[in-house]
């Protein structure tokens, strides 16, 4: 269990420990530029390529992406009831308690641990993920909903374009096949290099309050999958894929959404950190509950 444990997190955490100690040796790494590449053109591809060469139904991607949506919701209720008890303001901290980050951390730990099947059920939680996070998320953040975030969410027409295909059985030429799994390719390690070097830039703001909201964020997650699990009757790689996206640490878009709406951007800086270092002890507990 331990070899199988170091196995799928070594890659991921050492990876994402190359761009944080780029950083910290004072080399620059422009993420501005590569963060739109990741998310226009990069995740796209890979969620197209993760639906089409997968060999689970697309079904059963959907059906999992409405899991995913519940997992959202309950994650909502949860931050809210919380922050109302701890007198906080919803901008900064809510999309913080109900978006993980099942981007750079939870595709990694999906393939790494079930392979292209755990990739294609995590593309559908990730692709509910980020309309959610441009959505809502971004909404609560402003303070105001653009139903222009939802229109210009490119993983929607990835899901729908692969939909397309395999409904009407149709292949694309070799070559463009080839192109779009390239491209997918290079995304994981990607998000996970920048990763690293947003966490190398981020500085801890208030310590004590970013540690409650991460055992919120990882500890409530953990409930809430387990919850799910047990509710759907879910076994072998659908429970694990489940637990490992429920418990991902908070997400670096949120600090991203609070710097640019200034909603206490320090703080959620703060809970990206804590939480992801948490999550170096919470995917320990989820494998205890799946193997």
């Amino acid at each position: 269990m331990i070899e199988n444990l170091i196995a799928v997190l070594a890659p991921v955490f050492l990876t994402a420990a190359v761009g944080y100690i780029w950083v910290k040796a004072g080399r620059t790494l422009d993420s501005d530029q590569f963060t739109p590449i990741v998310v226009f053109i990069g995740s796209p591809c890979l969620v197209f390529s993760a639906l089409i060469k997968s060999d689970i139904s697309l079904m059963e991607v959907s059906q999992f992406a409405g899991m995913a949506v519940l997992v959202h919701f309950a994650a909502f209720v949860l931050g809210f009831i919380a922050l109302k008890l701890m007198r906080l303001p919803l901008p900064p901290f809510l999309p913080a308690l109900m978006l993980p980050n099942t981007g750079n951390m939870g595709l990694s730990l999906c393939l790494f641990a079930y392979g292209d099947i755990g990739l294609a059920l995590g593309v559908g939680f990730f692709t509910v993920s980020s309309v959610i996070q441009f959505t809502v998320g971004s909404s609560i953040a402003a303070g105001n909903i653009s139903w222009k975030r939802v229109a210009t969410t490119p993983h929607i027409y990835a899901i729908l374009l692969a939909g397309l295909l395999l409904g009407t059985e149709t292949q694309l030429p070799l070559w463009l096949d080839n192109t779009i799994s390239l491209i997918g390719q290079f995304t994981i390690p990607i998000m996970l290099l920048l990763l690293g070097v947003s966490l190398a830039r981020l500085t801890v703001g208030n310590l004590g309050r970013a540690i409650i909201l991460s055992v919120i964020r990882i500890g409530g997650g953990l409930i809430i999958g387990l919850a799910m699990v047990w509710g759907f009757d879910l076994h072998g790689v659908q429970a694990g894929v489940m637990l490992i996206m429920s418990t991902m640490p908070v997400a670096v878009f949120n600090y991203l959404f609070a710097q640019y709406y200034n909603n206490s951007p320090a703080e959620v800086a703060g809970l990206v950190v804590v939480s992801t270092v948490m999550s170096l002890v919470a995917p320990p507990v989820v494998w205890y509950f799946i193997l």
